[in-house]
């Protein structure tokens, strides 16, 4: 933990140097945007990069997957990010996105799994939890009497009365977040299908209900900074949140995971995908900066090293689930041809 806090404020200070010290148009910096959990991730390379070569030390902004693919989109030239984080998988619209704009060539590169998970202060009364509940606590809305109605359940024992007597208050990600897609995908529209009326919805009336989260309140915005919801976590008993995995692991000494279908959260769990919340992580290279902006193909050969992402690598030791060794070969291969990315692959 205190590596990583090390290395964080290492690749910000650099960061910061860098935005104030080089044109837009004319840098010699790496510049990477995207999803907060991949952030600490791509710090710790970062920051490895930047002192055992000759290159600087990439500037990183945590600005979520949705408004990393946003920018990173936006164009080619060195005003626009190189590379962009995401907790997700490119979306096809973001895909268009970049080709209208003149982004035709990219390579994606699968870094690793994490798992949401719903967490809590080690001093709080922990949730054994179904994700039909889980949706019955945070979907806009929910069945009542056959009817989708604006979900009126306040305490977790209106959910069901084995759950703790007390207000539903949860923290978590915005819907820049990528984290914030796949809990909507992977855990609520995965329990507001367990009910019999999830049946009768269209394709539209499904997006729009089983994957809403609440606005009322129940449901509290946190940024784009995960660390703010440990931090809150740990001085309110009352207070859950939604995060990756690699921030309750970094944190074990401090936070609990509720069981989610009776499942705890693992490392092994996680990359086995037997977890129900679990997903992968990526990052996306715009090929037509590599020789214009220094270091890209270099950091992305740091990133995917052995060293950094072998079974024995640095990244493990800060919290990633690596990928299997076919895998980071598989990796390896794709950093050597730089294979574009294609629609169909998204589809």
């Amino acid at each position: 933990m205190m590596k990583l806090n090390k290395a964080l404020a290492t690749v910000a200070l650099a960061g910061s140097v860098a935005a104030m010290s080089t044109p837009a148009m004319a840098r010699d910096t790496i510049s990477i945007v995207g999803s907060s959990t991949v952030y600490p991730f791509a710090t710790v390379v970062a920051e490895r990069f930047g002192t055992k070569t000759d290159f600087s030390t990439p500037k990183l902004e945590s600005t979520g997957s949705g408004g990393g693919m946003k920018l990173f989109c936006q164009g080619i030239g060195t005003q626009h990010p190189d590379i962009t984080n995401a907790s997700r998988r490119m979306k096809t619209s973001e895909f268009e996105l970049c080709q209208s704009n003149g982004v035709t060539d990219i390579t994606e590169f699968r870094i690793g799994s994490d798992g949401i998970v719903i967490a809590s202060s080690k001093n709080a009364e922990n949730l054994e939890l179904t994700l039909e509940q889980l949706f019955l606590a945070l979907g806009s809305k929910v069945p009542v009497n056959g009817e989708w109605v604006a979900n009126p359940n306040e305490k977790w024992s209106d959910v069901d009365s084995s759950l703790p007597n007390k207000p539903i208050r949860v923290m978590g990600p915005p819907p820049t977040s990528g984290t914030r897609d796949s809990f909507n995908e992977l855990a609520l529209a995965a329990g507001c299908d367990e009910l019999p009326e999830a049946a009768d919805l269209s394709k539209d009336e499904h997006s729009s209900i089983c994957e809403s989260v609440r606005e009322d309140g129940a449901f509290i915005e946190a940024g784009e900074n995960d660390n703010l919801i440990v931090q809150k976590l740990i001085g309110d008993t009352d207070m859950y949140g939604v995060f990756g995995y690699s921030f309750l692991e970094e944190n074990a000494d401090r936070l609990q995971a509720a069981t989610l279908n009776g499942m705890v959260p693992t490392a092994e769990a996680i990359a086995a995908d037997e977890y129900p919340v679990a997903r992968s992580l990526f990052f996306y290279v715009k090929k037509a900066h590599i020789g214009v902006v220094p270091g890209i193909k270099e950091y992305v050969d740091e990133f995917i090293s052995n060293a950094a992402m072998g079974p024995n690598g640095y990244l493990k030791d800060v919290g990633l689930i690596v990928p299997p060794r076919e895998a980071l070969m598989d990796l390896m291969d794709k950093a050597e041809g730089m294979r574009n990315l294609t629609l169909d692959e998204l589809k």
